[in-house]
């Protein structure tokens, strides 16, 4: 069934390679910055943005808390060697820990949070820095389902790979030659020691993309997926959490006060 969502690597490659350099060049910027973990996505959104503009003007940031797996810096750091791009780690660690000093309940959503923020700043400083334009690394997947964290992972000036669901994140990262080892990790925002995204969704990426597909391409109701084939539970599920987080897909919205001005701008026009 999931032959449906392939996709033409070569295609998609070039044009999204096509899109990120004309948003770098369109404002003038000189280059590009990506928060880079060594995980599959920003692993694929990199060598997208080489295949764009090349080695030279983009730079690579890893940024471990204390906690982090050491195999995420470990992968960011062959990522940067084998695309040939500069590559430098900070720790956001002691910001971290001197924040929640003051809020040593905090459970750990609002920890990683909190972490996720503290890159995104990192990040956009770095962006500033080198005149450059932030990569982003979210998936269709993961932002349709609001996994994500508002501000944080989702702040990018450009989301090269916010329409491919997962499993074609992963068809284009064979395309692309991303190392093995990064492709058969399981998938993991590293958030805590043992923490992996399908275990957090409670659902496999298999599923939830099929379910996507079929309800975002193909406009079928809950009731018609599950009698296809799907499991009813994990179609309800990902309803559920596309409802729920329909607000992480939306700018902030500003109240419409047009009609509390004191004199309308026909009004002002006409006595000219």
């Amino acid at each position: 069934m999931l032959a449906r969502l392939a996709i033409d690597e070569q295609a998609a490659a070039d044009k999204i390679a096509g899109f990120i350099r004309d948003a770098i060049e369109q404002p003038g910027l000189d280059g590009a910055v990506i928060a880079l973990s060594g995980g599959l996505d920003s692993t694929v959104a990199a060598y997208l943005t080489v295949r764009a503009i090349g080695p030279g003007n983009f730079r690579a940031y890893n940024m471990p808390y204390a906690t982090s797996n050491s195999a995420s810096q470990e992968h960011a750091c062959l990522v940067a060697a084998e695309l040939g791009i500069a590559f430098e780690v900070i720790d956001i660690s002691p910001q971290i820990d001197i924040y929640f000093e003051r809020f040593p309940e905090a459970d750990r959503i609002r920890r990683a949070n909190k972490m996720a923020r503290e890159r995104m700043s990192v990040i956009y400083d770095m962006a500033k820095v080198h005149h450059a334009m932030v990569i982003g690394t979210g998936n269709k997947t993961e932002g349709t389902l609001g996994y994500t964290t508002m501000w944080g992972d989702m702040a990018a000036g450009i989301a090269p790979i916010g329409n491919l669901y997962k499993i074609q994140v992963w068809q284009l990262a064979a395309y692309l030659g991303v190392p093995q080892v990064i492709i058969d990790k399981t998938p993991s925002a590293d958030l805590w020691p043992g923490q992996t995204d399908e275990g957090e969704l409670g659902l496999s990426y298999e599923q939830a993309d099929w379910i996507l597909h079929n309800m975002l391409e193909l406009s079928k109701d809950a009731e018609t997926i599950a009698a296809e084939g799907a499991d009813a539970d994990a179609v309800r599920r990902v309803f559920a959490l596309v409802e729920r987080n329909a607000f992480k897909r939306r700018m902030p919205s500003a109240c419409d006060i047009s009609d509390c001005w004191l004199n309308s701008y026909t009004e002002a026009s006409s006595e000219v």
